[in-house]
């Protein structure tokens, strides 16, 4: 049974070790525990009213007196322990097993540890160990914003409970690799105030890192240490499924935990069938039978008019479920409703792991296919761009009914929950399906060695490089900028630009140095996503090739002049041009467009001014 635990007073012998097991005892009703902490969060009072909830899974709490309770459970699931406290109860129960072991991905930029606890049947404690039970590898991770920390106390508490009670058979068929604390530094900026939509748990951490990145924008460009430290993990370790855990904003409604992944549309089709059809349904009757309930992850078109419908998400490489995506690795966005209690979205986030494990035992050799076909698919076209359309089927919705009011506050109309299941049928369903732009899938890329910035960021992602050893003359396209657009604002500490492109054949000689990428490879998907100019998580988009919009070199108007007078008498094709540019009244009336006009098709004009320097093969 999911949520059996073991016999009261028994002894549990496990490879040679003898371990004392947790004693079940009554779990203190919902009602008892918010009269032990003042009946509310300090932000209840100005959250829509909630219902009362109790499920089948409280049963996984043990007592708050009980030896190896958890911190949350100490708390009796209002709180949450911090960094320091976190990593000395894990300390304590790794002791005590030699299922379990830790490593540091790496430091943090205000110097801390950023852990993962690998949990195996064989006692595994590196990656080369890891992959020789040749079973598959779950990877979760809790507090990418460290705010949304339900997946660390969840996790703790299943960790606990395979060494102690009688769960070690979920590591029969699977590994886990469990990061309780991925933003650390945003973590410990802890306090009561931090998230005002969320009910606890009572100290929550930070959205951000010490440096304000936002880490679930950071995949693509990959900029804080954090990510990096997160990437390299991924291709060391190499999961078979990552699980990203978070906790929503937004509107209210009746499920407590929703999830998110790449659509059909996406460059990850089987990958998705799998999700679809085999992972969600597991989950969702998991989670049912909890006393939870399960839903999609969707957004309101409009957070006042729930009758407006909603936007299923399909996310660009920026974002962990879009990144595995694009990189082939089925990624599984867990949003815990924010409105529920802390209590509540931990022991949901739970069963939704320990159901995950189970998974494994029937479903390993067809995630393994659907990886394999792929991350060898190698589709001739793919789409960089993609524009929203509504979806033939909508859907319907465990929604919370809701008024609205005239706020003299705002003078504007506003949303009141009231707290009462409301059930919504067939509501419009929008998503970014259409594709805008596709791009033919070329058989390389080549990049010259002097962008080392771009060079270093494919390398961290894990992307298969080689480095020409001599120079070679070549016929390849390179992408030409016919307008840009740079964002007024900073965006996570960079300046986004979007371009339009054409491309042009030329035949050029590539210095030895200069980098080529194959993309018939598992993560050539990535590497086009990453260096087709166009797409929306593109290096360029992301200011990596920002110094070529810069022209630096000029001509004076008095060299100009005579240049442009002899261009015109030797060459009639190009005084016809001209002319034919002169019935532009404003082009006539632009003293400096017309002088650039002829700097522009003369050969001083530099050539490498708004051109891509990525080439690619035809």
């Amino acid at each position: 049974m999911l949520f059996s635990r073991s016999a009261l007073g028994a002894t549990l012998v496990t490879i040679g070790l003898t371990l004392p097991v947790l004693t079940a005892t009554a779990t203190p009703h919902s009602n008892e525990v918010t009269q032990a902490h003042g009946n509310s969060y300090v932000n209840d009072t100005i959250l829509p009213p909630l219902e009362p909830w109790q499920g089948n899974s409280e049963q996984l709490m043990v007592d708050a007196n009980d030896p190896w309770a958890t911190p949350f459970e100490q708390s009796q699931g209002f709180a949450s322990p911090n960094y320091d406290d976190t990593i000395a109860w894990l300390d304590k129960l790794i002791a005590t097993s030699p299922m379990l072991s830790k490593v540091s991905l790496g430091l943090s930029p205000q110097g801390r540890d950023i852990w993962m606890i690998i949990a195996s049947q064989e006692g595994a404690n590196s990656p080369e160990t890891l992959s020789q039970n040749n079973k598959p590898t779950i990877l979760v991770q809790a507090g990418i914003h460290s705010g949304e920390i339900d997946g660390k106390d969840a996790g703790m508490m299943l960790l606990r409970d395979i060494v102690f009670a009688n769960k070690q058979h979920l590591l029969a068929d699977a590994n886990l690799l469990f990061v309780p604390i991925f933003s650390v530094d945003g973590h410990e900026r802890s306090g009561q105030y931090n998230r005002v939509n969320q009910r606890g748990p009572e100290n929550m951490g930070w959205r951000t890192t010490a440096t304000n990145l936002n880490l679930n924008r950071d995949y693509a460009k990959a900029d804080s240490p954090e990510m990096q430290h997160m990437i390299r993990a991924i291709n060391r370790w190499n999961p078979s499924l990552y699980i990203d855990v978070h906790v929503t904003d937004g509107i209210d409604y009746q499920y407590d935990l929703t999830l998110g992944y790449n659509l059909k549309q996406g460059l990850s089709p089987a990958s998705y069938a799998w999700l679809e059809h085999a992972y969600k349904p597991a989950i969702y009757s998991a989670l049912t039978a909890a006393g939870h309930i399960p839903g999609e992850l969707v957004f309101a078109k409009d957070n006042t008019d729930i009758n407006q419908g909603f936007s299923l998400w399909n996310p660009s490489p920026r974002f962990s479920n879009g990144y595995g995506d694009a990189r082939h690795l089925p990624t599984i966005l867990i949003e815990n409703h924010s409105l529920k209690p802390f209590r509540q979205r931990v022991l949901a986030t739970y069963v939704m792991l320990e159901s995950t494990l189970e998974l494994m035992g029937t479903q390993a050799t067809t995630l393994k296919s659907a990886i394999t076909q792929d991350s060898y698919r190698y589709p001739k076209t793919i789409t960089v761009k993609w524009g929203e359309e509504q979806q033939s089927l909508g859907r319907d919705f465990k929604g919370i009914d809701y008024s609205l009011e005239h706020s003299p506050i705002s003078g504007n109309k506003i949303i009141r929950w009231n707290g009462k299941p409301k059930s919504y049928i067939n509501l419009p369903v929008h998503s970014n399906t259409k594709p805008l732009k596709q791009v033919s899938r070329p058989e390389a890329y080549y990049i010259p060695a002097q962008w080392q910035q771009v060079i270093e960021r494919l390398d961290i992602h894990g992307i298969r490089m080689q480095v020409l050893q001599q120079s070679t003359k070549v016929s390849l396209s390179q992408y030409r900028i016919d307008d840009f657009e740079f964002q007024s604002k900073d965006y996570e500490g960079r300046q986004r630009v979007s371009v339009n492109t054409n491309l042009h054949t030329m035949t050029t000689t590539l210095p030895a140095g200069t980098v080529k990428i194959n993309t018939k490879q598992p993560l050539g998907d990535l590497a086009i996503m990453l260096l087709e100019p166009e797409s929306r998580d593109s290096l360029l988009q992301w200011g990596f090739f920002n110094p070529i919009f810069t022209r630096t070199e000029y001509i004076e108007n008095y060299a100009v002049e005579p240049m442009a007078a002899k261009m015109l008498a030797d060459d009639p094709a190009l005084a016809k041009e001209f002319q034919q540019a002169l019935a532009n009244a404003s082009f006539a009336q632009d003293p400096k467009a017309r002088l650039r006009w002829f700097y522009q098709r003369s050969p001083y004009y530099d050539q490498a001014y708004l051109a891509y320097p990525v080439l690619r093969s035809h």
